[in-house]
């Protein structure tokens, strides 16, 4: 006590003075120093004006109108008491005329977005709580059908459904089995590149359930080994490498009163991507992509008396690849839906009609981000765009007939926003690259009700430091103007010479040049400045947000166009007279790794140092959606294949390169680095080598982050 009361004193002395306080690795990984409040638990009640949110172990109900209002409580610490044991709830979810609720408790991932879970049925009512189903159990995805009367869920990779006032279980497919069928839920390759767990989906009339079922039998199986006790446990999984076998996927429709299922007919097709019921009307649209990703089909199921009627409405075709993403939207008149499409050049929003009739609502040279939803009337669509240029985000709305269009949003930086139903209310974040996020209740004008979180606190200890401003800066790249930022010193010196550490991802779908708060990332990054570094991220040709010639430019040879960018950068910023041009270094995580890589490979006598953690370093070893969607198949496409991988140039590698991984990646096998350790032996390269025993693509959990960073930081310093 002693010992902390004496470092409190300090640390208030040292603030009284004016005295800038000094930054490490451990505030920022061990201590978790600078990480920001947010406003969880929100959920918005079906009706748009009330919402409810957690608080502890309660659910309480409170109105948009009152937020600051005590608010009613809908579940009690003591309604979640479950034979005799209280229960940790995780997550909660309603039926649709919220009187019953699903609480998720001993929730454990298995992927990136799968999990499993422990469920309950409460019922606000009677206040009866009843396990799920105790026989099935862990669960994943389970979900009220919509008349409230049954819960569906996956276990053990088939699908079930309990009737409620029966309480009896049935078990709708029967075939489920690990590493063979897969029902109602995705397979390993469907879940991180399609962004797609839940594939299974109520009819409106709780009738019938469409579902996919994934046959695996033909894709080839990859093995982790995690060392845990005395002799190593071996996980196997199936991933389908470039240009090896997918899953077999095919629609089906069970109807739950007949207790049978029909094969949705599709066509020719490889991958459903997504499958969605309309809100009222018992259609049911299902997307099919081909291997290629450039024939796009929209499918209209409908069921009829002489069974079910499917008819291919519409399709979009591209010279490269169809970008698939959530933008889509079943309106309430039972006949269109709304979508995005780069057809013109720029991601835009489209109307359809299930007669294939189209109409253009959003145009520009700029690129709509994502939906955010359409009004009850379907008159008004809200959505966020780069409207303002590709390192700023805004919140907009626009009349449904591509009329009326008004920013909601008026801070430049960084704003999302998380809308009511009927879209009368949202909650916007706020925040850019030097402020810490701010949340606002604002109603669907964005007028400003209440600030919900400033971040204050994080403000007060930031404002403790000396910290550098970041700035945003354009750079020429080998072809193009890119977008870049830089943080320098906050005592820079111009008529000194400083050496530079360049950030990157690189990859396509994800800018890291972004007016957005960097997180604790960006607090490394003053980490580096405060110990002399100039740190720079730039964003080269084939990311987002600059339309689609320049994000599709790097087609069938990922890391060529991106790697020369990187390159004309750094000669470029050698040119600075406050530049010390022998000391460049680089660093990049996953496709950032793979450009390190490269950079340090094609790039060689540039830069003096590199840090690549968890990089591909072939693309045949990388699973087939991503990689194909942008490479098309190592068969088809050798050369582009060859001659961007980096294990083929190690020969030219120079510098202090530092490769980093952990050996549970299910994501970037862990055999992307042992090739290149082989191909780096062969060719008698020195090099230095980390790898964190059982960590997936994410390397965390425990002291592994602050040790991660410790290592790279230390690296920096002596190579740098």
């Amino acid at each position: 006590m002693r010992k902390n009361t004496s470092l409190l004193i300090s640390l208030l002395l040292l603030s009284s003075l004016g005295i800038a306080q000094k930054l490490s690795v451990e505030k920022i990984w061990k201590n978790y120093e600078f990480f920001g409040t947010s406003v969880r638990g929100f959920r918005s009640m079906n009706d748009g004006n009330y919402f409810s949110k957690t608080q502890g172990s309660s659910i309480t109900k409170h109105a948009f109108s009152n937020y600051e209002g005590k608010g009613e409580v809908i579940v009690s610490p003591e309604m979640l008491t479950y034979k005799g044991e209280a229960l940790k709830m995780d997550d909660y979810f309603f039926n649709l005329d919220e009187t019953k609720v699903l609480i998720t408790t001993e929730t454990k991932s298995i992927y990136r977005r799968s999990y499993s879970a422990v469920y309950y049925l409460l019922d606000l009512k009677t206040g009866q709580l009843q396990s799920l189903d105790d026989q099935h159990a862990p669960q994943t995805l389970a979900e009220y059908s919509p008349d409230g009367k049954s819960v569906s869920f996956i276990y053990e990779n088939n699908l079930f459904v309990k009737n409620l006032s029966t309480g009896k279980t049935v078990q709708l497919t029967q075939d489920g089995e690990k590493n063979k069928r897969i029902n109602g839920t995705t397979d390993w390759v469907y879940e991180e590149e399609f962004a797609i767990t839940k594939a299974y989906d109520w009819s409106p009339d709780s009738k019938n359930i469409a579902f996919l079922k994934f046959d695996e039998s033909k894709v080839q199986e990859f093995t982790m080994t995690y060392h845990n006790e005395l002799y190593p446990e071996l996980y196997t999984f199936k991933y389908p490498k470039a240009g090896e076998d997918n899953s077999k996927v095919t629609a089906i429709m069970y109807n739950l009163d007949k207790h049978s299922s029909t094969e949705i007919t599709l066509g020719d097709y490889e991958y459903i991507p997504r499958l969605k019921w309309s809100n009222s009307e018992n259609k049911l649209i299902i997307q099919t992509l081909n291997r290629h990703q450039n024939n796009l089909k929209y499918h209209l199921v409908s069921i009829e008396d002489t069974g079910l009627k499917t008819t291919m409405f519409f399709e979009e075709k591209s010279e490269t690849y169809v970008e698939i993403d959530d933008n889509l939207l079943i309106l309430n008149d039972g006949e269109s839906i709304l979508r995005t499409s780069e057809i013109d050049g720029h991601n835009h929003i489209y109307s359809l009609c299930f007669d294939g009739s189209s109409k253009q609502i959003t145009a520009g040279d700029w690129d709509v981000i994502e939906f955010l939803g359409v009004n009850d009337k379907n008159t008004t669509i809200y959505y966020t765009s780069a409207e303002a240029g590709a390192i700023h985000k805004g919140v907009y709305k626009i009349g449904i007939t591509g009329k009326k269009k008004k920013a909601i949003s008026l801070e430049t930086g960084s704003n999302n926003a998380a809308f009511s139903n009927g879209m009368n209310y949202f909650i916007k974040t706020y925040s850019n690259a030097n402020t810490p996020p701010v949340f606002t209740l604002c109603n669907n004008n964005g007028k400003e009700l209440t600030t919900l979180e400033d971040n204050k606190a994080l403000n007060k200890r930031l404002s403790n430091y000396n910290l550098g401003t970041k700035s945003f800066v354009k750079f020429k790249g080998a072809k193009e103007e890119l977008n870049g930022w830089v943080i320098k010193p906050a005592n820079f010196d111009p008529s000194k010479s400083y050496p530079v550490y360049i950030n990157i991802y690189g990859g396509p779908g994800s800018n890291m040049v972004s007016d957005s708060w960097g997180g604790v990332n960006y607090m490394y990054h003053q980490l580096l400045v405060e110990n002399g570094y100039i740190v720079v991220s730039v964003d080269p040709r084939g990311t987002m947000y600059r339309g689609e010639k320049f994000k599709k430019s790097t087609y069938l040879q990922l890391g060529k166009l991106e790697t020369e960018d990187f390159i004309a950068v750094a000669q470029e910023l050698q040119k600075y007279n406050y530049v010390d041009a022998s000391r460049i270094g680089i660093m990049g995580w996953s496709y950032g790794g793979f450009m390190t890589s490269l950079a340090m490979t094609k790039g060689a006598g540039i830069f003096k140092m590199g840090i690549a953690v968890a990089p591909v370093t072939n693309w045949r070893y990388y699973d087939n959606i991503y990689t194909e969607r942008f490479m098309r198949t190592p068969q088809e496409n050798k050369d582009g294949y060859d001659s961007n991988s980096p294990i083929n140039f190690v020969d030219k590698l120079k510098g202090n390169y530092l490769l980093i991984h952990g050996s549970g990646d299910d994501n970037v096998h862990y055999q992307n680095t042992m090739e290149m350790i082989n191909a780096m032996v062969a060719a008698d390269k020195q090099f230095d080598l980390f790898i964190y025993p059982n960590k997936n693509h994410g390397i965390y959990g425990g002291n592994t982050r602050n040790h991660l960073f410790n290592m790279m930081f230390n690296y920096t310093l002596k190579n740098l």
